[in-house]
């Protein structure tokens, strides 16, 4: 009945069974364990009529035009430049750490003093990782440095990801930069915006094809069985493709271990008053147990007397218990997670692909770029 499976319906296997049902002209079952599409970036309407991201605050960013052109024929627009705040030393400053950063905390002249040593050793405009400030040769920049470290980063970073920073992967530490500029938005890309309607909207537009079947609040392994190296599914040897999107290690019934993950519990709270905090998200690196407040309010401009709030508690991801948010990046896991790959080599018809199936952290405009591209060269060339 079916050409393809793709298992997990956020954008990577949407943008894979929107390509193929459209320009291959076959049929796809798409199978996703929860009970709606968009994966991370499903949103609804709570009940203060607020459009809210049920899974944390998913903002769209990009320099990538062809990923733009291609998600508006599914959504329009609505421009969002994100800020965020940092709540040090009893003050909420911009973050990342920039050139306003230093004025509203340090004395003028001592601020003034920071910002010429910050514009003689870097460029204006420039992001720098904390690591690599940290390792100036200017007095000045090592104090910047390692004040920005302790009040801004390493105790962030302990609660999000339960590691210190010199323990992460450098990718992961050089997302947390140090912005050498005036500039408080959190992102520079050309393209800054949020779907008019929401995600889900998108999703469901993306999805609207009589060559898509969709099969929700189903496990992937509740239907299908591996023999040696072919996929039975229902019973039945599947001969057709699957793109799987999950996790690879729960694909192969962790036989060679568990990728750890971190995972958030999000704590929803309606406030009894128009507006909760200045900006859409405000970071608390060393003060409460959570990580953020995201005010959606913000993103989505709502006339409602009442607003809503996200608090975001980082935790251990445990299987069966909370969701795998963030593949965490070791120089053990990575080896371990080749050896899953390796595993998966031996299956002709499978194809890996996202956040959980290639263990690696995508933006949204990065996982629908990859998939773009994985659908030129893998389906028609």
């Amino acid at each position: 009945m079916f050409d393809y499976i793709v298992v997990g319906a956020g954008y990577a296997g949407a943008v894979m069974a929107e390509r193929i049902a459209t320009q291959l002209n076959q049929k796809i079952l798409i199978i996703d364990k929860r009970k709606h599409i968009g994966g991370n970036c499903f949103d609804r309407k709570d009940e203060n009529n607020i459009l809210i991201h049920q899974y944390g605050p998913h903002l769209f960013h990009t320099d990538n035009r062809t990923v733009v052109s291609y998600l508006s024929q599914f959504t329009d627009w609505d421009p969002y430049h994100h800020e965020v705040l940092a709540f040090v030393d009893g003050k909420k400053v911009p973050v990342p750490f920039n050139l306003n950063s230093l004025y509203e905390l340090f004395p003028q002249s001592l601020a003034s003093s920071l910002e010429a040593a910050m514009l003689k050793s870097y460029a204006l405009n420039t992001k720098v990782p904390i690591l690599e400030l940290k390792q100036s040769d200017d007095p000045q920049l090592q104090f910047l440095a390692e004040y920005i470290y302790e009040k801004i980063f390493v105790n962030y970073t302990a609660k999000q990801w339960g590691l210190k920073p010199e323990e992460m992967d450098g990718a992961v530490t050089a997302r947390v930069p140090v912005f050498v500029g005036r500039d408080n938005r959190y992102f520079n890309d050309t393209y800054q915006m949020v779907p008019r309607h929401g995600y889900t909207r998108l999703f469901e537009k993306m999805l609207d094809h009589p060559n898509i079947k969709i099969l929700l609040n189903t496990d992937f392994r509740e239907v299908a069985e591996i023999h040696g190296s072919t996929f039975h599914l229902f019973g039945r040897e599947f001969g057709g493709k699957i793109i799987y999107t999950g996790a690879l290690d729960a694909l192969f019934n962790y036989r060679f271990g568990e990728l750890p993950y971190r995972s958030v519990e999000m704590q929803f709270e309606t406030v009894s008053q128009s507006r909760y905090q200045e900006k859409g998200t405000v970071n608390y690196p060393n003060d409460y147990d959570f990580t953020r407040i995201t005010e959606f309010k913000h993103i989505h401009p709502s006339n409602s007397e009442r607003t809503t709030i996200l608090k975001e508690f980082p935790l251990p991801y445990v299987r069966n218990e909370n969701t795998p948010y963030y593949p965490i990046f070791t120089p053990e896991n990575q080896r371990n997670y080749e050896r899953y790959v390796s595993h998966a080599a031996t299956f002709e018809n499978l194809i890996l692909l996202g956040r959980l199936a290639e263990y690696r952290y995508y933006d949204m405009d990065d996982i629908v770029a990859r998939a773009l591209e994985l659908f030129e060269t893998e389906f028609t060339a």
